[in-house]
Protein backbone atom coordinates (compact mmCIF):
# COMPACT_ATOMS: atom_id res chain seq x y z
CA UNK A 1 0.00 0.00 0.00
CA UNK A 2 1.36 3.43 -0.85
CA UNK A 3 1.23 6.19 1.70
CA UNK A 4 -2.02 8.15 1.63
CA UNK A 5 -0.77 11.26 -0.10
CA UNK A 6 2.25 10.07 -2.09
CA UNK A 7 0.31 9.42 -5.28
CA UNK A 8 -1.52 12.72 -5.24
CA UNK A 9 -0.53 15.63 -7.42
CA UNK A 10 1.72 18.16 -5.72
CA UNK A 11 -0.97 20.79 -6.13
CA UNK A 12 -4.69 20.26 -6.13
CA UNK A 13 -5.56 20.11 -9.82
CA UNK A 14 -7.99 22.53 -11.35
CA UNK A 15 -11.40 20.92 -10.96
CA UNK A 16 -12.76 19.63 -14.21
CA UNK A 17 -16.22 18.49 -15.18
CA UNK A 18 -15.93 18.25 -18.96
CA UNK A 19 -12.59 16.61 -19.62
CA UNK A 20 -10.59 14.23 -17.51
CA UNK A 21 -10.45 15.00 -13.79
CA UNK A 22 -7.14 14.00 -12.23
CA UNK A 23 -7.61 12.37 -8.83
CA UNK A 24 -4.09 11.04 -8.22
CA UNK A 25 -0.92 11.02 -10.31
CA UNK A 26 -2.20 7.89 -12.02
CA UNK A 27 -6.01 8.01 -11.73
CA UNK A 28 -8.49 10.10 -13.69
CA UNK A 29 -12.31 10.19 -13.86
CA UNK A 30 -14.42 11.30 -16.80
CA UNK A 31 -17.68 10.85 -18.61
CA UNK A 32 -18.16 8.53 -21.57
CA UNK A 33 -17.63 11.20 -24.21
CA UNK A 34 -14.25 12.25 -22.82
CA UNK A 35 -13.24 8.60 -22.44
CA UNK A 36 -13.57 8.16 -26.20
CA UNK A 37 -11.49 11.22 -27.08
CA UNK A 38 -8.16 9.99 -28.39
CA UNK A 39 -6.44 13.34 -27.85
CA UNK A 40 -7.49 13.47 -24.17
CA UNK A 41 -6.38 9.89 -23.61
CA UNK A 42 -3.00 10.34 -25.26
CA UNK A 43 -2.25 13.78 -23.80
CA UNK A 44 -2.89 12.37 -20.31
CA UNK A 45 -0.90 9.20 -21.05
CA UNK A 46 -3.81 6.89 -20.22
CA UNK A 47 -2.83 3.23 -20.47
CA UNK A 48 -5.99 1.62 -19.06
CA UNK A 49 -9.63 2.60 -19.43
CA UNK A 50 -12.19 1.15 -17.02
CA UNK A 51 -15.73 1.59 -18.35
CA UNK A 52 -18.27 1.35 -15.52
CA UNK A 53 -21.44 1.30 -17.58
CA UNK A 54 -23.67 -0.75 -19.79
CA UNK A 55 -24.71 2.13 -22.02
CA UNK A 56 -21.37 3.63 -23.13
CA UNK A 57 -19.42 1.89 -25.87
CA UNK A 58 -15.69 2.45 -25.92
CA UNK A 59 -13.68 3.27 -28.99
CA UNK A 60 -10.71 0.94 -28.72
CA UNK A 61 -7.34 2.55 -29.28
CA UNK A 62 -4.07 0.74 -29.73
CA UNK A 63 -1.81 0.56 -26.65
CA UNK A 64 -4.71 1.08 -24.24
CA UNK A 65 -6.13 -1.77 -22.19
CA UNK A 66 -9.88 -1.79 -21.63
CA UNK A 67 -11.88 -3.21 -18.74
CA UNK A 68 -15.68 -3.39 -18.76
CA UNK A 69 -17.62 -3.20 -15.48
CA UNK A 70 -21.24 -3.75 -16.54
CA UNK A 71 -23.22 -1.94 -13.84
CA UNK A 72 -26.27 0.29 -14.20
CA UNK A 73 -26.55 3.51 -12.21
CA UNK A 74 -29.32 2.32 -9.90
CA UNK A 75 -29.36 2.12 -6.10
CA UNK A 76 -30.04 -1.63 -6.27
CA UNK A 77 -27.01 -2.34 -8.51
CA UNK A 78 -24.26 -4.27 -6.71
CA UNK A 79 -21.29 -2.05 -7.54
CA UNK A 80 -19.58 -3.34 -4.38
CA UNK A 81 -18.99 -6.63 -6.20
CA UNK A 82 -16.33 -4.71 -8.14
CA UNK A 83 -14.76 -2.57 -5.37
CA UNK A 84 -11.78 -4.85 -4.80
CA UNK A 85 -11.15 -5.97 -8.37
CA UNK A 86 -11.27 -2.42 -9.76
CA UNK A 87 -9.16 -1.00 -6.93
CA UNK A 88 -6.64 -3.81 -7.45
CA UNK A 89 -6.52 -3.10 -11.19
CA UNK A 90 -5.98 0.65 -10.68
CA UNK A 91 -3.21 -0.12 -8.19
CA UNK A 92 -1.60 -2.65 -10.54
CA UNK A 93 -1.59 -0.13 -13.39
CA UNK A 94 -0.01 2.45 -11.08
CA UNK A 95 2.71 -0.01 -10.00
CA UNK A 96 3.53 -0.53 -13.69
CA UNK A 97 3.86 3.28 -14.09
CA UNK A 98 0.64 3.44 -16.10
CA UNK A 99 -2.39 5.68 -15.79
CA UNK A 100 -6.02 4.69 -15.44
CA UNK A 101 -9.14 6.46 -16.62
CA UNK A 102 -12.25 5.40 -14.73
CA UNK A 103 -15.46 6.46 -16.46
CA UNK A 104 -19.19 5.92 -16.56
CA UNK A 105 -21.79 7.79 -18.59
CA UNK A 106 -21.54 11.12 -16.75
CA UNK A 107 -18.54 10.68 -14.45
CA UNK A 108 -20.77 11.39 -11.46
CA UNK A 109 -21.96 8.24 -9.69
CA UNK A 110 -20.49 4.86 -10.67
CA UNK A 111 -16.95 5.96 -11.51
CA UNK A 112 -16.88 8.25 -8.47
CA UNK A 113 -17.98 5.42 -6.16
CA UNK A 114 -15.25 3.12 -7.48
CA UNK A 115 -12.72 5.92 -7.09
CA UNK A 116 -13.72 6.32 -3.44
CA UNK A 117 -13.35 2.57 -2.87
CA UNK A 118 -9.87 2.67 -4.42
CA UNK A 119 -8.77 5.61 -2.27
CA UNK A 120 -9.98 3.85 0.85
CA UNK A 121 -8.28 0.56 0.00
CA UNK A 122 -4.96 1.75 -1.39
CA UNK A 123 -4.49 5.15 0.21
CA UNK A 124 -5.97 4.31 3.61
CA UNK A 125 -8.31 7.27 3.35
CA UNK A 126 -11.54 7.39 5.29
CA UNK A 127 -14.68 7.59 3.19
CA UNK A 128 -15.18 11.22 4.23
CA UNK A 129 -11.62 12.13 3.24
CA UNK A 130 -11.81 10.21 -0.03
CA UNK A 131 -15.04 12.02 -0.89
CA UNK A 132 -13.67 15.44 0.08
CA UNK A 133 -10.56 14.93 -2.05
CA UNK A 134 -12.38 13.51 -5.07
CA UNK A 135 -15.02 16.25 -4.95
CA UNK A 136 -12.26 18.88 -4.88
CA UNK A 137 -10.94 17.36 -8.12
CA UNK A 138 -14.32 16.69 -9.74
CA UNK A 139 -17.04 18.84 -8.12
CA UNK A 140 -19.95 17.05 -9.81
CA UNK A 141 -19.48 13.66 -8.17
CA UNK A 142 -22.55 12.29 -6.43
CA UNK A 143 -22.83 8.52 -6.07
CA UNK A 144 -26.40 7.30 -5.78
CA UNK A 145 -27.78 6.31 -2.37
CA UNK A 146 -27.31 2.59 -2.94
CA UNK A 147 -23.64 3.08 -3.81
CA UNK A 148 -23.22 5.20 -0.68
CA UNK A 149 -24.64 2.40 1.45
CA UNK A 150 -22.21 -0.03 -0.17
CA UNK A 151 -19.27 2.35 0.35
CA UNK A 152 -20.19 2.82 4.01
CA UNK A 153 -20.23 -0.96 4.45
CA UNK A 154 -16.88 -1.22 2.63
CA UNK A 155 -15.33 1.40 4.89
CA UNK A 156 -16.46 -0.59 7.93
CA UNK A 157 -15.03 -3.75 6.39
CA UNK A 158 -11.66 -2.07 5.71
CA UNK A 159 -11.22 -0.02 8.87
CA UNK A 160 -13.65 -1.40 11.46
CA UNK A 161 -15.41 1.95 11.78
CA UNK A 162 -17.39 4.47 9.76
CA UNK A 163 -16.85 8.16 9.18
CA UNK A 164 -20.33 8.70 7.76
CA UNK A 165 -23.75 7.14 7.85
CA UNK A 166 -26.97 7.16 5.91
CA UNK A 167 -29.86 9.24 7.19
CA UNK A 168 -33.47 9.83 6.27
CA UNK A 169 -34.34 13.12 4.61
CA UNK A 170 -37.30 14.56 2.71
CA UNK A 171 -35.38 13.52 -0.41
CA UNK A 172 -34.98 9.91 0.75
CA UNK A 173 -31.92 8.18 2.22
CA UNK A 174 -28.77 10.27 1.90
CA UNK A 175 -25.28 10.18 3.39
CA UNK A 176 -25.03 12.54 6.35
CA UNK A 177 -22.44 14.67 4.54
CA UNK A 178 -25.30 15.90 2.34
CA UNK A 179 -27.51 16.90 5.28
CA UNK A 180 -26.72 20.63 5.21
CA UNK A 181 -26.97 20.79 1.42
CA UNK A 182 -30.32 18.99 1.50
CA UNK A 183 -31.72 21.35 4.13
CA UNK A 184 -30.88 24.29 1.87
CA UNK A 185 -32.82 22.66 -0.98
CA UNK A 186 -36.01 22.09 1.01
CA UNK A 187 -38.30 25.14 1.14
CA UNK A 188 -39.28 26.28 4.62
Amino acid sequence: MTSPWSAFPVQIPQPSIRGLSQITKSLFISNGVAANNKLLLSSNQITTVINVSVEVANTFYEDIQYVQVPVVDAPVARLSNFFDSVADRIHSVEMQKGRTLLHCAAGVSRSAALCLAYLMKYHAMSLVDAHTWTKSCRPIIRPNSGFWEQLIHYELQLFGKNTMQMMDSPMGRIPDIYEKETRLMIPL
